[in-house]
Protein backbone atom coordinates (compact mmCIF):
# COMPACT_ATOMS: atom_id res chain seq x y z
CA UNK A 1 0.00 0.00 0.00
CA UNK A 2 1.09 3.56 -0.48
CA UNK A 3 2.92 5.18 2.39
CA UNK A 4 1.12 8.19 3.81
CA UNK A 5 4.10 9.68 5.61
CA UNK A 6 4.59 13.44 5.24
CA UNK A 7 7.01 14.40 2.49
CA UNK A 8 9.55 15.97 4.80
CA UNK A 9 13.21 16.56 4.10
CA UNK A 10 16.13 17.20 6.39
CA UNK A 11 18.65 17.56 3.62
CA UNK A 12 20.84 20.58 3.08
CA UNK A 13 19.24 21.70 -0.14
CA UNK A 14 15.81 21.80 -1.69
CA UNK A 15 14.79 20.95 -5.19
CA UNK A 16 14.05 24.56 -5.98
CA UNK A 17 17.15 26.12 -4.44
CA UNK A 18 20.13 23.76 -4.30
CA UNK A 19 22.28 25.84 -2.00
CA UNK A 20 24.05 24.19 0.90
CA UNK A 21 22.53 25.11 4.24
CA UNK A 22 24.61 27.39 6.44
CA UNK A 23 25.64 25.50 9.55
CA UNK A 24 24.19 27.21 12.61
CA UNK A 25 26.28 27.91 15.66
CA UNK A 26 26.30 24.85 17.89
CA UNK A 27 28.41 23.90 20.87
CA UNK A 28 31.66 22.41 19.62
CA UNK A 29 32.23 18.83 20.77
CA UNK A 30 35.47 17.79 22.41
CA UNK A 31 38.27 17.14 19.96
CA UNK A 32 38.44 13.54 18.84
CA UNK A 33 40.26 11.51 21.45
CA UNK A 34 38.92 13.62 24.33
CA UNK A 35 35.98 11.68 25.65
CA UNK A 36 35.84 9.65 22.44
CA UNK A 37 37.29 6.18 22.37
CA UNK A 38 37.14 2.96 20.43
CA UNK A 39 34.65 0.42 21.75
CA UNK A 40 36.61 -2.69 20.86
CA UNK A 41 33.61 -4.90 21.51
CA UNK A 42 32.05 -3.29 18.44
CA UNK A 43 35.03 -3.12 16.13
CA UNK A 44 36.49 -6.59 16.83
CA UNK A 45 33.59 -8.40 15.08
CA UNK A 46 34.23 -6.24 12.01
CA UNK A 47 37.93 -7.06 12.11
CA UNK A 48 37.15 -10.75 12.54
CA UNK A 49 34.83 -10.62 9.54
CA UNK A 50 37.58 -9.12 7.43
CA UNK A 51 40.11 -11.64 8.75
CA UNK A 52 37.85 -14.50 7.64
CA UNK A 53 38.46 -13.40 4.06
CA UNK A 54 41.86 -15.07 4.49
CA UNK A 55 40.08 -18.42 4.62
CA UNK A 56 39.89 -18.17 0.84
CA UNK A 57 43.40 -19.65 0.75
CA UNK A 58 41.93 -22.73 2.44
CA UNK A 59 38.58 -22.94 0.63
CA UNK A 60 39.81 -21.97 -2.82
CA UNK A 61 37.38 -20.58 -5.33
CA UNK A 62 34.82 -21.71 -7.84
CA UNK A 63 32.96 -19.81 -10.57
CA UNK A 64 29.65 -20.13 -8.74
CA UNK A 65 31.12 -18.75 -5.49
CA UNK A 66 32.66 -15.76 -7.27
CA UNK A 67 29.42 -15.07 -9.14
CA UNK A 68 27.48 -15.12 -5.86
CA UNK A 69 30.08 -12.78 -4.31
CA UNK A 70 29.78 -10.23 -7.13
CA UNK A 71 25.99 -10.51 -7.31
CA UNK A 72 25.56 -9.93 -3.57
CA UNK A 73 27.97 -6.99 -3.70
CA UNK A 74 25.95 -5.31 -6.45
CA UNK A 75 22.51 -6.08 -5.02
CA UNK A 76 23.42 -4.97 -1.51
CA UNK A 77 25.27 -1.88 -2.73
CA UNK A 78 22.04 -0.98 -4.53
CA UNK A 79 20.24 -1.47 -1.21
CA UNK A 80 22.62 0.98 0.46
CA UNK A 81 22.76 3.69 -2.21
CA UNK A 82 19.19 3.51 -3.50
CA UNK A 83 17.32 2.85 -0.27
CA UNK A 84 19.46 3.64 2.79
CA UNK A 85 20.85 6.76 1.13
CA UNK A 86 18.54 8.15 -1.52
CA UNK A 87 15.28 7.04 0.06
CA UNK A 88 15.67 6.82 3.84
CA UNK A 89 18.20 9.63 4.20
CA UNK A 90 16.94 12.06 1.55
CA UNK A 91 13.44 10.90 0.55
CA UNK A 92 14.17 11.52 -3.13
CA UNK A 93 11.40 9.16 -4.26
CA UNK A 94 8.30 7.57 -2.82
CA UNK A 95 7.38 3.95 -2.18
CA UNK A 96 4.55 2.03 -0.61
CA UNK A 97 4.98 0.67 2.87
CA UNK A 98 5.72 -2.89 1.75
CA UNK A 99 8.40 -1.77 -0.69
CA UNK A 100 9.79 0.54 1.99
CA UNK A 101 10.32 -2.48 4.25
CA UNK A 102 11.80 -4.52 1.40
CA UNK A 103 14.30 -1.70 0.79
CA UNK A 104 15.12 -1.64 4.49
CA UNK A 105 15.73 -5.41 4.48
CA UNK A 106 17.96 -5.11 1.43
CA UNK A 107 20.03 -2.34 3.03
CA UNK A 108 20.21 -4.20 6.32
CA UNK A 109 21.66 -7.25 4.56
CA UNK A 110 24.80 -5.18 3.86
CA UNK A 111 25.71 -5.35 7.58
CA UNK A 112 25.88 -1.57 7.93
CA UNK A 113 23.41 -1.39 10.81
CA UNK A 114 19.78 -0.38 10.64
CA UNK A 115 18.01 2.10 8.34
CA UNK A 116 17.18 4.65 11.04
CA UNK A 117 20.74 4.69 12.40
CA UNK A 118 22.18 5.02 8.90
CA UNK A 119 19.81 7.79 7.83
CA UNK A 120 20.16 9.75 11.08
CA UNK A 121 23.94 9.87 10.78
CA UNK A 122 23.78 10.79 7.13
CA UNK A 123 21.40 13.68 7.73
CA UNK A 124 23.78 15.00 10.37
CA UNK A 125 26.63 14.62 7.90
CA UNK A 126 24.88 16.97 5.48
CA UNK A 127 24.12 19.53 8.15
CA UNK A 128 27.68 19.69 9.44
CA UNK A 129 29.76 18.36 6.56
CA UNK A 130 33.52 18.66 7.11
CA UNK A 131 33.16 20.42 10.46
CA UNK A 132 33.93 19.01 13.91
CA UNK A 133 30.26 18.02 14.17
CA UNK A 134 30.62 15.75 11.14
CA UNK A 135 31.26 12.29 12.62
CA UNK A 136 33.29 11.08 9.64
CA UNK A 137 35.01 14.06 8.08
CA UNK A 138 38.59 13.20 7.04
CA UNK A 139 39.46 16.88 7.26
CA UNK A 140 38.20 17.31 10.81
CA UNK A 141 39.15 13.90 12.22
CA UNK A 142 41.64 12.20 9.88
CA UNK A 143 41.36 9.51 7.22
CA UNK A 144 41.30 6.36 9.38
CA UNK A 145 38.72 7.80 11.74
CA UNK A 146 36.48 8.89 8.87
CA UNK A 147 36.81 5.54 7.14
CA UNK A 148 36.27 3.13 10.01
CA UNK A 149 37.08 4.51 13.47
CA UNK A 150 33.94 6.59 14.02
CA UNK A 151 31.70 3.53 13.72
CA UNK A 152 33.28 2.00 16.83
CA UNK A 153 32.85 5.12 18.96
CA UNK A 154 30.19 4.82 21.71
CA UNK A 155 29.20 8.41 20.88
CA UNK A 156 27.90 7.32 17.49
CA UNK A 157 26.32 4.01 18.42
CA UNK A 158 22.84 5.10 19.46
CA UNK A 159 20.23 5.95 16.85
CA UNK A 160 19.23 9.61 17.11
CA UNK A 161 15.51 9.29 16.44
CA UNK A 162 15.10 13.07 16.52
CA UNK A 163 16.85 13.16 13.14
CA UNK A 164 14.40 10.70 11.55
CA UNK A 165 10.88 11.38 12.90
CA UNK A 166 9.43 10.61 9.46
CA UNK A 167 10.89 7.08 9.65
CA UNK A 168 10.60 6.38 13.38
CA UNK A 169 6.80 6.26 13.12
CA UNK A 170 7.05 2.84 11.45
CA UNK A 171 7.34 0.03 14.06
CA UNK A 172 8.77 -2.43 11.52
CA UNK A 173 11.63 -0.04 10.76
CA UNK A 174 12.31 0.51 14.46
CA UNK A 175 12.37 -3.26 15.02
CA UNK A 176 14.81 -3.76 12.16
CA UNK A 177 16.96 -0.94 13.49
CA UNK A 178 17.10 -2.52 16.96
CA UNK A 179 17.79 -5.98 15.54
CA UNK A 180 20.16 -5.05 12.75
CA UNK A 181 22.09 -8.35 12.85
CA UNK A 182 19.07 -10.53 12.11
CA UNK A 183 19.11 -10.11 8.33
CA UNK A 184 22.92 -10.49 7.94
CA UNK A 185 22.88 -13.67 10.04
CA UNK A 186 19.99 -15.07 8.01
CA UNK A 187 21.93 -14.27 4.83
CA UNK A 188 25.03 -16.02 6.15
CA UNK A 189 22.98 -19.06 7.14
CA UNK A 190 21.36 -19.16 3.72
CA UNK A 191 24.76 -19.03 2.00
CA UNK A 192 26.14 -21.84 4.14
CA UNK A 193 23.05 -23.89 3.39
CA UNK A 194 23.31 -23.15 -0.33
CA UNK A 195 26.94 -24.21 -0.40
CA UNK A 196 26.18 -27.46 1.42
CA UNK A 197 23.27 -28.20 -0.92
CA UNK A 198 25.37 -27.56 -4.02
CA UNK A 199 28.15 -29.76 -2.67
CA UNK A 200 25.65 -32.60 -2.19
CA UNK A 201 23.50 -32.18 -5.28
CA UNK A 202 25.84 -30.53 -7.80
CA UNK A 203 29.39 -31.51 -6.84
CA UNK A 204 30.63 -30.61 -10.33
CA UNK A 205 30.30 -26.92 -9.38
CA UNK A 206 33.19 -27.37 -6.97
CA UNK A 207 31.78 -25.42 -4.03
CA UNK A 208 30.77 -26.18 -0.44
CA UNK A 209 29.32 -24.45 2.61
CA UNK A 210 32.53 -22.82 3.84
CA UNK A 211 33.58 -21.59 0.41
CA UNK A 212 30.16 -20.06 -0.20
CA UNK A 213 30.22 -18.40 3.21
CA UNK A 214 33.68 -16.93 2.63
CA UNK A 215 33.00 -15.64 -0.88
CA UNK A 216 29.30 -14.85 -0.59
CA UNK A 217 29.43 -13.20 2.81
CA UNK A 218 32.92 -12.41 4.14
CA UNK A 219 34.57 -11.15 0.96
CA UNK A 220 31.44 -9.55 -0.49
CA UNK A 221 30.55 -7.78 2.78
CA UNK A 222 34.11 -6.56 3.35
CA UNK A 223 34.30 -5.09 -0.16
CA UNK A 224 30.87 -3.58 0.35
CA UNK A 225 31.88 -1.91 3.60
CA UNK A 226 35.05 -0.38 2.22
CA UNK A 227 33.24 0.75 -0.92
CA UNK A 228 30.61 2.55 1.14
CA UNK A 229 33.16 3.94 3.62
CA UNK A 230 35.24 5.35 0.76
CA UNK A 231 32.51 7.92 0.19
CA UNK A 232 32.92 9.15 3.77
CA UNK A 233 36.70 9.33 3.48
CA UNK A 234 38.11 9.34 -0.07
CA UNK A 235 35.24 11.27 -1.66
CA UNK A 236 36.20 14.26 0.51
CA UNK A 237 39.89 13.95 -0.40
CA UNK A 238 40.24 12.89 -4.06
CA UNK A 239 38.49 13.91 -7.26
CA UNK A 240 37.19 17.11 -8.78
CA UNK A 241 35.08 19.90 -7.33
CA UNK A 242 32.49 21.12 -9.81
CA UNK A 243 30.02 22.84 -7.52
CA UNK A 244 30.96 25.50 -4.90
CA UNK A 245 29.66 23.65 -1.84
CA UNK A 246 30.67 24.74 1.66
CA UNK A 247 32.39 21.40 2.29
CA UNK A 248 35.20 19.58 0.49
CA UNK A 249 33.13 16.95 -1.31
CA UNK A 250 34.49 15.84 -4.68
CA UNK A 251 33.43 13.89 -7.76
CA UNK A 252 35.27 10.68 -8.63
CA UNK A 253 34.51 8.49 -11.65
CA UNK A 254 36.29 5.54 -10.02
CA UNK A 255 34.33 5.79 -6.78
CA UNK A 256 31.12 6.18 -8.79
CA UNK A 257 31.78 2.85 -10.50
CA UNK A 258 32.58 1.12 -7.20
CA UNK A 259 29.49 2.46 -5.43
CA UNK A 260 26.92 2.47 -8.26
CA UNK A 261 26.89 6.25 -8.50
CA UNK A 262 27.76 7.57 -5.05
CA UNK A 263 31.14 8.81 -6.26
CA UNK A 264 29.51 11.91 -7.79
CA UNK A 265 29.68 13.23 -4.27
CA UNK A 266 30.18 16.91 -5.02
CA UNK A 267 27.10 16.77 -7.25
CA UNK A 268 25.18 15.18 -4.40
CA UNK A 269 26.25 17.71 -1.79
CA UNK A 270 25.27 20.52 -4.14
CA UNK A 271 21.78 19.12 -4.61
CA UNK A 272 20.93 16.21 -2.29
CA UNK A 273 17.20 16.58 -3.01
CA UNK A 274 17.43 14.90 -6.41
CA UNK A 275 17.32 11.13 -6.93
CA UNK A 276 20.18 11.17 -9.42
CA UNK A 277 23.78 11.87 -8.55
CA UNK A 278 25.29 11.71 -12.01
CA UNK A 279 24.10 15.00 -13.49
CA UNK A 280 25.62 14.64 -16.96
CA UNK A 281 25.16 11.82 -19.46
CA UNK A 282 28.65 10.42 -18.94
CA UNK A 283 28.42 10.47 -15.13
CA UNK A 284 27.47 6.82 -14.70
CA UNK A 285 24.90 6.36 -11.93
CA UNK A 286 23.82 2.72 -11.87
CA UNK A 287 21.63 3.10 -8.78
CA UNK A 288 19.61 5.77 -10.57
CA UNK A 289 19.22 3.52 -13.60
CA UNK A 290 18.03 0.73 -11.32
CA UNK A 291 15.45 3.01 -9.72
CA UNK A 292 14.21 4.00 -13.16
CA UNK A 293 13.64 0.32 -13.91
CA UNK A 294 11.77 -0.16 -10.63
CA UNK A 295 9.64 2.87 -11.50
CA UNK A 296 8.66 1.26 -14.81
CA UNK A 297 7.17 -1.63 -12.80
CA UNK A 298 5.42 0.73 -10.39
CA UNK A 299 7.53 -0.31 -7.40
CA UNK A 300 8.86 3.20 -6.74
CA UNK A 301 7.21 6.52 -7.57
CA UNK A 302 7.85 10.22 -8.01
CA UNK A 303 11.60 10.13 -8.57
CA UNK A 304 12.67 13.70 -7.89
CA UNK A 305 14.40 15.16 -10.95
CA UNK A 306 17.39 17.43 -11.13
CA UNK A 307 16.12 21.00 -10.60
CA UNK A 308 16.07 23.27 -13.62
CA UNK A 309 18.43 25.69 -11.90
CA UNK A 310 21.13 23.04 -11.58
CA UNK A 311 20.35 21.50 -14.96
CA UNK A 312 20.66 24.77 -16.85
CA UNK A 313 23.53 26.38 -14.97
CA UNK A 314 26.16 25.45 -17.54
CA UNK A 315 28.68 27.95 -16.29
CA UNK A 316 28.93 26.08 -12.97
CA UNK A 317 29.15 22.62 -14.55
CA UNK A 318 32.65 22.55 -15.98
CA UNK A 319 34.45 19.83 -17.99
Amino acid sequence: MQSDEPDTHTTTATLEAPEIEVVHEVPRPPARGVGERIAWGRIVPMLVLQATCGLVFFTGWSPVAVIVCVALYLVRMFGITAFYHRYFSHRTFRVGRVMQFVGALLGSSATQRGPLWWAAHHRKHHRFSDTDMDAHSPHAHGFLWSHIGWIASPRHHKTDLAQVPDLACYPELRWLDRNDLVVPLLLLGALLGLGAALEAWAPSLGTDALQMGVWGYSISTTLLFHGTASINSLAHLMGKRVWPTKDKSKNSFLLALITLGEGWHNNHHWCPGTVRQGFRWWEIDCAYYGLRVLALFGLVHELRPLPARARNDARRIRG
